[in-house]
């Protein structure tokens, strides 16, 4: 598929804005796959760090 210039790539035959959308949508649940265990762990890792430290001043 060859396009005549820039903008007819971004606008990908009248089917840009579904196209583009698709891409940003997929793009972003992505990043949500990758930053969502990150910042469990993250939590997770300071609750339990607080925990211990409750802990040991007892």
């Amino acid at each position: 598929m060859s396009f005549a210039s820039f903008g007819d790539f971004l606008a990908m035959g009248k089917h840009g804005l579904f196209v583009w959308t698709a891409y940003g949508i997929c793009m972003a649940v992505l990043v949500i796959n990758v930053l969502s265990p990150l910042l469990a762990r993250r939590r997770y890792l300071q609750q339990e760090a607080r925990r211990l430290r409750r802990e040991s001043n007892t």
